[in-house]
């Protein structure tokens, strides 16, 4: 019995952590405007590469309402303070 529990403990923990599949889906909504691999063309900011403690702060300002935007305070939202700190270290990661 002992063995069963834990074996559900590990499946229910790696259950409730997202894969790097599921974030990169997250993020993929952010590429219409920052382009792909976050590297804007044209008038979107370049986000791919940048600082991910920036990138998250700037989202949880945009979701507080502290920095106002045209979109941004919309999008952020849809996403849970872990999932935006993951989306921002999604983006930093993209060198």
């Amino acid at each position: 019995m002992m063995l069963c529990t834990c074996t559900w403990c590990t499946a229910q923990a790696q259950a409730n952590a997202p894969s790097a599949l599921q974030v990169g889906i997250w993020a993929s909504s952010c590429m219409a405007c920052h382009g792909p691999e976050g590297r804007a063309e044209g008038t979107g900011l370049t986000i791919g590469g940048k600082s991910a403690e920036d990138l998250f702060g700037k989202l949880m300002a945009y979701r507080s309402g502290a920095v106002k935007a045209t979109i941004m305070h919309q999008h952020v939202k849809g996403y849970s303070e872990d999932e935006l700190r993951r989306i921002a270290t999604h983006f930093s990661s993209l060198k």
